[in-house]
């Protein structure tokens, strides 16, 4: 008797996956519990456990394939492997099939069948005043209800629809960009084309959608981070033996950010529609860098911790997200972004919004310069800061206060521990 693997239940609003990495062939062993595949969604990487002990008796479903829940991957032989299971053909089943492409176009012109079906009931073009008025607010007739007669649209259903803040459609998204062409024949032996992952698709989604969609600008600070190294360097020793956790920046940072979240709530909110949204909580993110992309996984009501739990919180999820088990709740909700490219070497870079979020702040290299201090010249560690913001919702003002905020804090560390 064959157990079946299935694809599992992947999280909310994902209802498909790639096929990642096999760990098991045909003929291995296999215990349950054990991971055995990857598949990939656009959130995350997860593991997939047998769900039976046995031999890995068929691969339905093969690296790079397409599958959508409760799909067929594969199936697990009591023992031995099954009679001519390995020789089975690997897309015979249709459980694993990716719905045929034909199929789409077909549903969505079924709905065009009926009103072909009654000949007259043929729309009316827009009156004349009604299709200037569609023309000045960029909208289409389809995007009003008409009520003159045949469903003709009039000026007054125009009126009515702007009334109601419908609003001009959404442009249609780019087709994707064509291959390019064939490389010389001196180079093409030295290329190699490799499909992006599931993941590395919707960063580039994303992140196109962000620059699309919001009024993004950037705005600079620098911070002397002398005082915060000093204090590190004083209690780290302890902080680590009281906690179980090495005492770093980003605790320092993720609190004067929460301190200037409250003081500049615009930087925590979001957009939707014509309403803003006031966050009265902080779920703050920290973009983590891993070998299969850049996760953003969210320390949650991070406000309301001291910089310990917040250390211990951020080391819990940068290991999550390095070893790829983070799940799709750590990496929903969050508030507002923080990117550290200084652990890289960055010295200044324009952080791009995590949408629909409102602010983003970049992190970058410390790096000793000369600064005046009291009159005086003198060599200080020092960061470029960078806050990206939406300008739709949060002013220039707004934007510069909340960067001087951070920077006050950081530079007056105590100011973090007293709660000031």
């Amino acid at each position: 008797m064959a157990t079946e693997i299935r694809v599992p239940t992947l999280g909310e609003s994902v209802s498909e996956a790639t096929v990642g990495t096999w760990f098991k062939k045909v003929g291995d062993a296999i215990k349950a519990d054990e991971p055995i595949l990857e598949l990939e969604t656009d959130k995350v990487t997860i593991e997939v456990p047998a769900p039976a002990s046995g031999t890995l008796a068929e691969i339905v479903a093969q690296a790079g394939e397409t599958v959508g829940l409760n799909a067929l991957l594969g199936q697990i032989a009591e023992g031995g492997v099954a009679a001519g299971a390995a020789a089975a053909p690997v897309a015979s089943k249709p459980e694993a099939a990716a719905p045929a492409p034909a199929a789409q176009p077909a549903a969505a012109a079924a709905p065009a069948a009926p009103a072909a079906a009654g000949s007259t009931a043929t729309s009316m073009p827009p009156a004349p005043s009604a299709a200037k008025m569609l023309a000045e607010n960029n909208m289409s007739a389809d995007q009003v209800d008409g009520s003159g007669k045949r469903g003709q649209v009039l000026k007054g259903d125009v009126i009515a629809a702007v009334a109601k803040g419908i609003s001009a459609p959404a442009a249609a998204a780019p087709a994707p960009a064509a291959a390019r062409g064939p490389s010389t024949v001196e180079d093409a032996g030295r290329e190699e084309r490799v499909k992006m992952t599931r993941l590395r698709q919707t960063i580039a989604r994303r992140l196109k959608d962000a620059q699309n969609t919001a009024a993004m600008l950037t705005t600079y600070n620098e911070v002397d981070m002398k005082a915060v190294m000093d204090l590190r360097a004083r209690y780290k020793d302890v902080f680590e033996k009281k906690h179980g956790v090495k005492l770093g920046f980003m605790g320092f940072f993720t609190k004067a950010v929460t301190h200037a979240l409250k003081e500049l709530p615009a930087v925590n909110a979001e957009i939707d529609g014509t309403d803003i949204i006031y966050k009265n909580y902080c779920h703050v993110g920290v973009a983590v860098g891993t070998d299969k992309g850049l996760v953003v996984p969210v320390v949650r009501d991070a406000d309301q911790m001291s910089i310990a739990e917040i250390e211990k919180e951020i080391g819990r999820l940068g290991k999550l997200a390095r070893d790829g088990a983070l799940s799709m709740a750590e990496m929903q909700g969050g508030t507002f972004t923080i990117s550290n490219g200084g652990v890289y070497g960055s010295l200044m870079s324009s952080p791009i919004l995590n949408a629909p979020q409102s602010g983003i702040l970049g992190m970058h290299k410390i790096q000793d310069r000369p600064v005046v201090v009291g009159g005086q010249i003198v060599i200080r560690p020092m960061m470029y800061l960078a806050l990206s913001y939406d300008h739709r919702i949060v002013d220039g003002k707004e934007a510069v206060t909340f960067l001087v905020r951070v920077k006050e804090s950081l530079e007056d560390p105590e100011r973090l521990v007293l709660d000031l």
